[in-house]
Formats: structure tokens, C-alpha cells, sequence
């Protein structure tokens, strides 16, 4: 099947985010380099965004859902997509008995989860960390978890 990447007269905002994405993901970093990369302080805007999941009604919002992604997105503009966080676990404050929130990179599903339920897999080992009262919110890759203090402030788990 042939699909159109750029379409005549598309608005010139579209067509350079496409062609960001497009060299985005060609883009590619050796170990070291996405290792100091992901260290890097995280942006007010991205804090922001992450911090809005509490909020609610991104459950149900499809265009807050793509913005928060675009967020992403955007605070890893020299990392490939499959170098991104797979999901990102946050502390709950939507009250009892609701405990942490994630955000599922792979379905672009944001779900609230109860003190009892558990997480899927990938996303569990993000859980403690994301109880702490140290942290803003848990950034989880394959290999490693990145808690993220509410100034930005990144601390790596490798495991």
C-alpha cells in the first residue's frame, strides 16, 4: 500500500514536523551518547506536561493524549523512538483508592491504577519509585528506569 508522506499545499508547520520526525528517527547515537542524553535535566514544558496527567480527562481525550506524546517527543528531539521511554509511571493524586498513573508509550494509553491492581510488566518495575516522595514521575525504559525529581533532576536505575 503506497501512503502520502507530504501532501501538496500542506500547511508548512505540518510538512517540517514530519520531516523532523523523519531525520529524527535516522539520527543515530551510540550508547554513550543516549546515556548522557537522557541524564540531561528535563525541560519545564515536559515537567509540565507529565504533571497535567493528574488532571484527568486524558483518559477519554485523544487530542491531550497526542500532546502529551508530542511532549516526549519533544524533550528527545536527537533520540530515536525505540531509545524513548517505553512508559512513564507517576504518583496518583486523584485520591483513595487510586495509587499511580502510567502512561504507555506503546498504545498511547494513559490508565489510573488502584492501590491493589498491578501494572503490566514493563511498567511495574517504575512503581516504587514513583510511590518515593523524592520523585515527580518514573521514566521507563528496557533497560533501566529514570526517576525524575520535580525540578528535572534525573537520577538513573539500570536493571
Amino acid at each position: 500500500m503506497i501512503r502520502k508522506l507530504l501532501t501538496p499545499g500542506a500547511p508548512v508547520a505540518e510538512t517540517s514536523t514530519l520531516l523532523r520526525q523523519v531525520s529524527r528517527q535516522s539520527t543515530s547515537l551510540s550508547q554513550d551518547q543516549i546515556n548522557a542524553r537522557l541524564r540531561v535535566k528535563r525541560s519545564t514544558a515536559y515537567l509540565e506536561a507529565i504533571g497535567r496527567l493528574d488532571a484527568g480527562g486524558h483518559t477519554h481525550n485523544r487530542q491531550a493524549v497526542d500532546a502529551l506524546v508530542a511532549a516526549i517527543t519533544d524533550e528527545f528531539p536527537d533520540i530515536t523512538i525505540d531509545q524513548q521511554p517505553l512508559g512513564i509511571v507517576s504518583k496518583c493524586y486523584l485520591g483513595a483508592p487510586y495509587e499511580v498513573h502510567t502512561l504507555d508509550r506503546a498504545g498511547n494509553i494513559i490508565q489510573h491504577y488502584k492501590s491493589f491492581e498491578s501494572l503490566p510488566p514493563l511498567l511495574a518495575k517504575g512503581r516504587a519509585l514513583a510511590m518515593h516522595g523524592r520523585y515527580a514521575f518514573v521514566e521507563v525504559y528496557l533497560d533501566k528506569v529514570i526517576a525524575v525529581t520535580s525540578s528535572g533532576d534525573t537520577s538513573i536505575v539500570k536493571g
